[in-house]
């Protein structure tokens, strides 16, 4: 090849990478998103853990949303109030109370306490367990299976399986829900970490049903119903509920209840 022919090929090459260059440049600018300063500082106050717990995909979606006013200032299970307030000041609004959460399991179906109906010897994991005959091998259709699903799904190490069933460690819990989402029996739920009743139950068999594979779960008596005087506590479908902003924390349906399955929340060691 002459040396002509290179320069020229050199040329073209240049050119063209020019061209595109200044297309590129001018592109940038024409098509350029504006971000809003807020966003930004909120971002940095966010806790960075992209939980998905606030309900957007990440600390940034949040942090869009909350500009936008798609989301309020408290939407971060995560930061908690402490974050709350700093994101208020930003965007200039008060960030009220916020209410601490924590995840509870619904269930005290023990190995010694909840019958099995078959021995288990498959993938290690509560949805695979979950596809199984009857839903697994716990007699309870509705009881923890104790596979870890919620375990390998948080990311505080806040949920361990002991003696068969998952339980919280409130004090790690930061309410991000993946423990919810990834219980294949909807046995968890969020609930005040003030609250110190609970009905460790999430059963809706008849009593003479449930009584034949679980030692310890509610079969709908309802004497806790009759015994509350704050009116907190209702029993529908055999399983008794508990509203949170009702209860006085008295006690007193723990002491009427024959199952002794409404008792103060455990806090495992870990």
């Amino acid at each position: 090849m002459s040396v002509t022919g290179i320069l020229l090929a050199a040329a073209i090459v240049g050119g063209t990478g020019l061209l595109i260059g200044v297309f590129l440049g001018i592109s940038g600018k024409a098509f350029a998103v504006e971000v809003d300063e807020r966003e930004e500082a909120i971002l940095g106050v966010l806790p960075g853990n992209n939980c998905g717990g606030c309900g957007y995909a990440g600390c940034s979606g949040l942090a869009a949303a909350i500009v936008k006013g798609e989301a309020e200032v408290g939407a971060c299970p995560v930061g908690g109030a402490p974050v709350a307030e700093k994101i208020g000041e930003i965007m200039g609004q008060s960030a009220g109370e916020q209410v601490r959460m924590t995840a509870f399991v619904k269930c005290a179906g023990t190995c010694e306490k909840a019958q099995e109906e078959y021995t288990y010897y498959g993938i290690q994991d509560c949805t695979m367990v979950h596809m199984m005959q009857d839903t697994g091998p716990k007699g309870c259709d509705y009881g923890c299976l104790g596979y870890g699903s919620c375990v390998k799904a948080c990311p505080f190490d806040a949920i361990h399986v002991v003696d068969g069933i998952a339980v919280v460690d409130k004090e790690k819990c930061k309410a991000c829900g993946k423990c919810i989402a990834a219980c294949p029996k909807k046995l968890i739920e969020l609930v005040p970490y003030e609250q110190k009743t609970f009905v460790q139950c999430n059963s809706n068999e008849k009593g003479k049903a449930l009584m034949d594979v679980c030692l310890v779960g509610c079969i709908g008596c309802k004497l806790c119903e009759r015994n509350c005087e704050a009116g907190a506590i209702t029993v529908t479908n055999f399983l008794a509920h508990i509203d949170a902003s009702k209860c006085t924390n008295c006690g007193v349906c723990a002491e009427k209840c024959p199952r002794k399955i409404i008792v103060p929340r455990k806090i495992p060691v870990s």
